[in-house]
């Protein structure tokens, strides 16, 4: 069950402690440990990025504005906290995930919008749609389109996105202070590392949700329990997660492993085994098109739920 009085959730704080502590370690480094400075800094920007999903959850604390002030520095520069959480929760209503228009997640497109792409675009999306091109221009991607689509909204007249922006702003005030002040490691190097941190989280997201009539049966689980599940806070156990949204990411294998059957039932066996596997069969290789499968089944399946 979703906890709705928690503990006091100390693993969280830990985590979030020395993910800050990896940050300011790896942004001092720089000179002839170099590598191993970006090396660091990356990946405690992504963990800082697992750290900011639990936030948006209601993690550590039942005070969302307490929880909110621990991830208020802007260390990931290129995603306002506040556009990541309204996106995020948007994308946990499940009848319409995958769904290009209404989930702001999707990696599809469609396929009317497919059919009418430059060639050399259509490139471009169907390497995304591999692993590998997740990884390496999946980032720019996705910046792009939260740029474009938050400018178009914010004309429009949407609230919260000049806010969540200039909120961002504010909370980028302290990185760079801390770069010219106390840290080595150029400005150009630390906007590498974000790129790389958001590489890496491209992997958990890569095939987390699939093309599928039933609504319950597009989250994947993915039992792995090596350094990327630490790195994903346990988010790769994605179908409890979605079930159990409010649910501690320490909380979710000892939940998935106590119902594995049940979960596996509810998600029709959409599974693997570990992300070594997912390396082996989709670095290279689509694991999806890039428009989207069964869009209109998809879409008239929903309709008739509702």
């Amino acid at each position: 069950m979703d906890q709705t009085k928690r503990e006091f959730e100390w693993p969280t704080l830990v985590v979030m402690v020395a993910t800050y502590a990896v940050w300011a370690v790896g942004t001092t480094l720089w000179g002839d440990l170099a590598i191993l400075s970006l090396l660091l800094t990356a990946l405690s920007i992504a963990q800082f990025s697992s750290l900011q999903h639990e936030v948006l959850h209601g993690h550590p604390f039942a005070n969302r504005r307490l929880n909110e002030a621990l991830v208020f520095p802007a260390l990931m520069l290129i995603m306002p906290y506040g556009r990541f959480r309204d996106l995020h929760l948007q994308h946990h209503y499940d009848p319409n995930l995958t769904d290009p228009f209404d989930d702001p997640e999707s990696n599809f497109q469609a396929p009317r919008d497919w059919a009418v792409l430059p060639r050399p675009a259509q490139a471009l999306y169907r390497f995304n749609n591999t692993l590998c091109g997740r990884m390496v221009v999946g980032p720019a991607i996705s910046l792009w389109a939260l740029v474009k689509g938050d400018w178009q909204a914010w004309r429009r007249g949407a609230p919260g996105i000049a806010e969540a922006w200039l909120l961002n702003a504010a909370g980028a005030v302290p990185v760079f202070w801390w770069l010219a002040s106390v840290g080595t490691m150029p400005v150009w190097a630390y906007l590498l590392a974000v790129y790389i941190g958001y590489s890496l989280l491209k992997i958990r997201t890569y095939l987390e949700h699939r093309a599928h009539v039933s609504a319950r049966a597009r989250t994947v689980v993915i039992e792995d329990r090596g350094p990327l599940s630490v790195l994903f806070l346990n988010n790769n156990y994605h179908v409890v997660h979605h079930m159990h949204p409010t649910t501690a990411w320490y909380r979710l294998p000892a939940l998935y492993a106590a119902r594995r059957a049940h979960f596996l039932r509810r998600n029709d066996a959409y599974a693997y085994r570990n992300y070594a596997e997912i390396f082996r069969e989709y670095f290279f290789h689509a694991k999806d098109p890039v428009p989207h499968p069964i869009y209109p089944v998809q879409k008239a399946d929903r309709a008739d739920a509702a």
